[in-house]
């Protein structure tokens, strides 16, 4: 692939005079590089500052992450998603603690073996944090070697990835591979952008791009067509007694493994007040709240993978204070700093504040 051949000195020149500034980047240790990376997974940068910021204030060494209680991890991940992402983290800081003493390992090899971490990511902290020649491949990187070199193969194919790693660990500058991953990965999130829409009037290769010479940028990278998501109907229950909201805790496994949510369950099933043991306020208490009349025809909307959750939301003032095994009454101050609520049930956590003031004057 010649066009990767002439490619290091334009771009990193031109990563040079155009990086971002970002704080993983200004203090480039291998716990920045790996938590930030973890982090950065298909989430954008904008929406990771804060979290990066709030998450080195509370867990600055990997042994603070390896020893934080879950709960308190998973309060620090809300609003990120992919919890599991928090979680391998955990699992890979006690590695590190344990099977390398406490000190990061600094091989590929052995960074790889860490949770969590796949090719891409071992291949950022190898080569920023250590200096090791090896590449970083995301799909941001996919996208440009496509359009680059006007490859063609189907990029979610492995052979196709492990066609275009070998490309770029033969044509990259020995002596500065962490520069190099970092502008290929930059090239790709603001200029080489996707949905055929890239900012080649700003980009250090266009001389050199061969979708850009043949008029080929909309048709790279391939890439095979996803699945159609699932689309599955939940009902969200609102349940309030003297100023607090029910909570309960998910399934250890499956999606949303262990967090906390306002309980749910598929549109359609009966009695699902009676089997909670619930017994609700009678109606004509509450029906002037302008709160429970709002939350009645309250609808939210949440995309996973390979999943859609279209929710209905139901408000219930509960008669008394009894709760299934496991659930908590939590109040705004809780709900706030203590139990994680995925984003999933964001659009009804402002009704569940104001939820709380409305069913404190009837209990």
């Amino acid at each position: 692939m010649k066009e990767l051949e002439q490619l290091p000195i334009p771009l990193l020149q031109w990563f040079q005079d155009n990086a971002r500034t970002l704080p993983w980047r200004s203090d480039p240790t291998p716990y920045h590089v790996w938590v930030s990376e973890i982090m950065l997974q298909q989430t954008r940068v904008a929406a990771v500052l804060e979290y990066y910021r709030r998450f080195m204030e509370a867990l600055p060494e990997v042994a603070d992450l390896a020893l934080v209680e879950e709960d308190r991890l998973m309060k620090l991940w809300q609003g990120l998603g992919y919890y599991n992402r928090a979680r391998n983290l955990q699992k890979a800081a006690r590695q590190v603690m344990e099977e390398f003493h406490g000190a990061f390992p600094n091989t590929y090899e052995e960074i790889l073996s860490l949770a969590g971490v796949g090719e891409y990511t071992a291949g950022a902290i190898a080569s920023i944090a250590f200096g090791v020649p090896v590449p970083a491949v995301d799909g941001n990187v996919l996208r440009v070697v496509a359009r680059l070199t006007g490859d063609e193969g189907d990029v979610t194919r492995p052979e196709t990835r492990r066609r275009m790693r070998q490309a770029l660990l033969d044509t990259m500058p020995r002596n500065l591979p962490g520069d190099y991953n970092q502008a290929l990965m930059e090239l790709g999130a603001i200029v080489c952008l996707p949905n055929g829409a890239p900012l080649c009037g700003q980009c250090p290769a266009a001389p050199l791009c061969a979708a850009r010479r043949e008029d080929r940028i909309a048709q790279l990278p391939v890439k095979a067509a996803k699945k159609a998501r699932r689309i599955e109907k939940r009902t969200v229950y609102l349940l309030f007694y003297g100023g607090k909201v029910a909570l309960r805790r998910r399934p250890g496994r499956g999606l949303l493994a262990g967090l906390w949510e306002f309980p749910s369950q598929p549109q359609g099933e009966k009695d699902v007040l009676d089997r909670w043991g619930i017994v609700p306020l009678p109606e004509q208490v509450w029906a002037g709240s302008s709160c429970a009349f709002a939350a009645q025809s309250r609808v939210g909307r949440h995309v996973f993978t390979h999943i859609e959750w279209h929710m209905d939301l139901k408000t219930v003032f509960a008669a008394a204070g009894v709760l299934p095994a496991g659930w908590v009454w939590a109040d705004a101050a809780a709900l706030e700093r203590e139990y994680a609520v995925p984003n999933a049930f964001r659009f009804a956590a402002d009704l569940a504040l104001s939820g709380m003031e409305e069913s404190a004057q009837w209990n």
